[in-house]
């Protein structure tokens, strides 16, 4: 995928990160015999694979991080590429980008704004408020090691494997009679990379390796068995690159002859050999560039080869495993993950594999780990994974959405170790920013607007649609407050209140009146990379600006109270929070993105950040705020489904946090398509950005556990994909690790282990019957008391672990189980006379209807078990859009649908046991029963009588769809999208009833 320059981007309209190319799908073609590899299984399917080397692409190539050094691996026979990166190898050197104009500018920018003159107020911003560079400066490339095997005719029995459960990549192939296998992985604890090439005939193994690279380099040859290249970073922006490198790398043989001149290092004829990697950078912080890197990647590599490779893998392994294995996914398989990985994702949506979804939550997890480490830099736009000089949006750190994002999976997946490096920016750019918030705004504090970098830039980059927006680092000191949550660690809250003071401070100092309203609001900035007149983005307090700053002042005022400091300074925040615009409805039923009733100019545009007061924020919920929790619900209705790949799993966060597993689960549909994930599963924006693999990964933990209310929710958005499954490990905040094993859409067991004693809320469909609690140590129950219908609170002690379960909880309707759809053998109810003439149903099906709720009738041969309704029941007919379980093998597919008079539409899918799919389209239907008014008789008067359903007494009719099958077993239907709820008078239809037969 071809390198867009800031420059570029900005020409296109993607300055933030944020903006979308246009996708370019790939292709790839299911095989019938493939199986996965025996490495596969034995990682429970936890592995990428493939059938073949990456060739020239390097989104074909597999990741592998230590979060500072990392490296593609492309696995090809003939040449094998690893493509290397070090974190803090970035173009240029320290730099103060602070423009000293704008404070002085300031004042007559907040009176354009007022006075409605956005654009010139954007160009007074570009003028006198753009950091100086414009632009900030891009992570880059180190270079490639290159070894050359030679030719690669004749090569048979190929695979290559990312294993999740170890963090290793694996090749393995014959070659005239030989098998031949490379693992190479990089370590934490050693701080190289490793690579074994071994093969099962003695001799074997030959070849030349080299280094280049894109930067200034030399090359060298340090010893007999080492190579070396030097070099240093780029220029960019008119600034010099400062930060020097140097990567070695090392053969250890077991037969045959090493040799190292000129650069090149020569193996011939070894058994086996061990390479190590090693990089050194001269980069010690945003202020110093000064550092040993010489003496940095000699001694790293020193100290690696006093050990063994296995005890160098070993180490690793360890080390990995530590953070991977906290956490457990599974949600079942079928014959679909017996296919390669790419294939997987082009198939995705036509076949049915449900552990592809946890796949891609532990994928996620594996790059975090393998990006971002204590000690680190922070994963940026491309983790720490990137081939080019000028890499698109120069792969720094994009705050306004895809950095935060990058770290949601942080704490609710285990990995609270990998959110460090976040907070040891946020403490640099609170020095950094105190700058810029002098020169820029005249203010104490400090800011940072919408990207940084390396530098810790905080001016206002890329041109004022897009960078004139001060939350930044609000938003990122936020994150402090809710990792405080999590882990309860007063020491870390003491560390990092200063910032977190320091990012309020600002907002105390620029916060001004909004002249109409009398609210604070700030004054410029805008609601992230959206205009809200043409050409015009910048305005006075946007709705996202608002939330942070709600949640920013909250957590700070919170933090000085437990840390017992700074009670004038709470005072203020608190009296300033409250004077903060409030969120409103506008006129079309959604959240108002800014402080008036302004329409976007791009209704589908990628950015929702006005929503972030639902996600990742707990302002907008469910059960606090209903009203606004439907503006929210018509809010993503208006933007649509549809985004760019980080886009596309902010939404799945969305959905997740509306309780609606069934729509988070299409965006993971909609994301796990050739035009949203690589071959190697890397998420394209496009192209390539690494926010969409992290947010998905916790969007999937949001489906399955949430914490943000002061309760644990237990599967709150489980889709019906993932009908039975179980998980470990999840974390909530308050300091608990949860586990939940659940079947048929229900939880049947949860296990709370807490970090800190006290109480904790529990909320499941399941508590609503006879709940018991007990300590799995010594099976003592614990004290629990009911809140709400399925709402518990159980009292806890540390380091304890507790079971929950529960008998005779209320029987979910058939939107949430379907377990009382079925098919029956029943010949005697069958209707007669359904000629599409307005005949009424028998007296026989009446009787079954109405008197004998659960009974069933027949039409040509297909037997239906009616839903278990009765006049007064709440509606649990079946909802359209849903997969539901239908097993059974017959040669029609059934359906009956209830509705006002009118022609029936909606495409759905028959997912077949052996993981075919077969699409269908309902229309036309076969025959229906009365009555065309009253609703008096028979199905239709069981399904009207029924209280707050507006149905009483309209045209209702019962339709006959029938589907021919394919003769083989079918595991599951997706129901067509068909209206939900029928209107009065309007002609929509609901599905009621189906069944297999014929």
């Amino acid at each position: 995928m071809s390198d867009l320059t800031r420059r570029q981007a900005l020409k296109v309209g993607a300055a933030g990160a944020g903006g979308a190319l246009l996708p370019v799908p790939w292709t790839a073609v299911a095989k019938a015999d493939s199986a996965a590899p025996p490495q596969v299984m034995a990682a429970g399917d936890l592995a990428l694979w493939y059938d073949e080397g990456a060739g020239t692409d390097w989104l074909r190539a597999l990741p592998i991080g230590n979060g500072r050094l990392g490296a593609m691996v492309f696995g090809n026979v003939d040449t094998e590429r690893l493509q290397l990166n070090e974190d803090t190898v970035w173009a240029g050197g320290p730099h103060d980008p602070s423009n000293t104009r704008g404070a002085a500018a300031l004042p007559e920018i907040r009176r354009l704004v007022n006075a409605n003159q956005w654009t010139q107020a954007q160009d007074l911003i570009n003028q006198t408020m753009m950091g100086n560079p414009g632009g900030q400066l891009a992570y880059q490339t180190v270079g490639n090691l290159r070894l050359a095997f030679g030719s690669a005719s004749g090569a048979s029995q190929y695979d290559r494997t990312l294993d999740l459960t170890t963090a290793t990549v694996t090749t393995s192939y014959v070659l005239n009679g030989v098998r031949h296998q490379r693992e190479v992985f990089a370590s934490a604890p050693d701080q190289v990379i490793a690579m074994r090439l071994t093969a099962d005939r003695t001799g074997s193994i030959s070849f030349t390796a080299t280094f280049d690279s894109p930067q200034r380099t030399s090359v060298s040859s340090p010893d007999g068995t080492t190579i070396g290249l030097d070099g240093v970073s780029g220029n960019m922006e008119g600034v010099t690159g400062q930060v020097r490198f140097l990567a070695l790398a090392n053969a250890t043989i077991s037969g045959g002859s090493v040799s190292s001149s000129g650069g090149t290092l020569r193996v011939t004829n070894a058994n086996s050999v061990v390479l190590l990697i090693s990089i050194g950078s001269s980069y010690v912080n945003y202020r110093n560039v000064g550092g040993d890197y010489q003496g940095i990647a000699r001694q790293r590599l020193t100290s690696a080869r006093a050990s063994s490779y296995d005890q160098l893998r070993n180490r690793h392994v360890a080390d990995y495993q530590a953070l991977f294995n906290r956490v457990s996914l599974d949600l079942g398989r079928t014959s679909a993950a017996d296919q390669t990985t790419d294939v997987r994702i082009a198939q995705h949506n036509s076949v049915n594999d449900p552990q592809f979804s946890a796949l891609l939550f532990q994928f996620g997890r594996y790059l975090l780990i393998s990006s971002s480490r204590p000690g680190t830099q922070p994963a940026n736009l491309q983790g720490i994974w990137n081939d080019s000089l000028t890499p698109s949006w120069d792969s720094k750190y994009t705050i306004n959405a895809n950095l935060p994002m990058n770290y949601w999976p942080a704490n609710t997946t285990n990995l609270a170790e990998c959110h460090n490096p976040v907070f040891d920016m946020v403490r640099d750019l609170a020095v950094a920013g105190a700058r810029t918030a002098q020169v820029q705004y005249g203010a104490g504090g400090w800011v940072t607007h919408h990207n940084t970098d390396a530098w810790r830039a905080t001016a206002v980059v890329d041109g004022a649609f897009w960078g004139m927006w001060q939350t930044g680092g609000a938003w990122l000191s936020t994150l402090i407050w809710d990792h405080y949550l999590f882990n309860g660690d007063i020491e870390f809250l003491r560390t990092n209140y200063p910032a977190m003071k320091g990012a309020a401070q600002f907002f105390l100092n620029t916060l001004v009146t909004e002249p109409t309203l009398g609210y604070l609001v700030t004054n410029p900035s805008n609601s992230p990379e959206l205009s809200h007149h043409s050409n015009a983005s910048v305005c006075a307090g946007p709705t996202m600006d608002n939330q942070i700053l709600r949640d920013l002042f909250d957590g700070v005022a919170r933090a000085s109270e437990i840390l017992d400091v700074d009670s004038t300074f709470r005072a203020q925040v608190r009296a300033t929070r409250d004077r903060l615009p409030p969120m409103k409805v506008g006129s079309r039923g959604n959240i108002m993105e800014w402080l008036y009733d302004w329409v976007e100019t791009e209704p589908n545009h990628r950015h929702i950040s006005h929503l972030y007061g639902l996600a990742p924020s707990n302002q907008i919920t469910k059960r606090g705020t209903p009203q606004l929790f439907e503006a929210a619900r018509r809010t993503l209705a208006l933007r649509g489904d549809d985004g760019t790949g980080w886009s596309l799993a902010w939404k799945i966060n969305f959905w997740a946090r509306m309780e609606e597993g069934k729509r988070a689960h299409d965006l993971i549909r909609y994301l796990a398509t050739t035009a949203r994930l690589a071959p190697n599963m890397f998420d394209l924006h496009p192209p390539f950005q690494i926010d969409g693999n992290f947010g998905a990964t916790a969007g999937i933990a949001e489906m399955l556990l949430q914490s943000h209310i002061g309760e644990l929710h237990v599967l709150p958005a489980l889709p019906p994909a993932w009908p039975s499954g179980r998980v470990t490990g999840l974390r909530g905040r308050g300091g608990h690790t949860v586990g939940i094993t659940w079947a048929s859409g229900l939880a049947t067991e949860i296990l709370v282990r807490p970090d800190r004693a006290g109480t904790v809320r529990l909320r499941s469909r399941i508590l609503t019957g006879t709940v018991t609690v007990v300590d799995t140590a010594d099976g003592t129950a614990a004290r629990t008391t009911r809140i709400e219908s399925d709402l518990i609170e159980v009292t806890v002690q540390a380091g304890r672990t507790y079971r929950v379960t529960s008998s005779g909880a209320a029987t979910p309707t058939l939107e949430q189980s379907f377990s009382n759809v079925g098919i029956t053998s029943d010949s005697n109810t069958n209707v007669g006379n359904f000629d599409g003439g307005g005949a009424s149903l028998s007296a026989q099906a009446l009787a079954q209807a109405g008197a004998s709720p659960g009974g069933t009738v027949s039409r040509n041969g297909v037997n239906f078990r009616w839903p278990n309704v009765s006049s007064g029941a709440a509606d649990n007919a079946i909802a359209s859009g849903q997969t539901i379980g239908v097993t059974g093998t017959g040669s029609t597919l059934g359906f009956l649908l209830t509705g006002t008079y009118g022609a029936v539409s909606g495409t759905g899918t028959v997912v077949y046991a052996d993981g075919t799919r077969q699409t269908f389209t309902l229309s036309s239907p076969d025959w229906y029963g009365g009555p065309h008014s009253g609703g008096t008789a028979a199905i239709v008067s069981a399904y009207q009588n029924r209280p707050n359903n507006g149905r009483q007494n309209t045209a209702a009719c019962v339709y006959y769809v029938g589907v021919a099958l394919q003769s083989k077993a079918v595991a599951s239907v997706v129901l067509p999208n068909i209206s939900a709820r029928p209107a009065t008078n309007v002609p929509t239809m609901h599905i009621f009833a189906i069944a297999i037969g014929g």
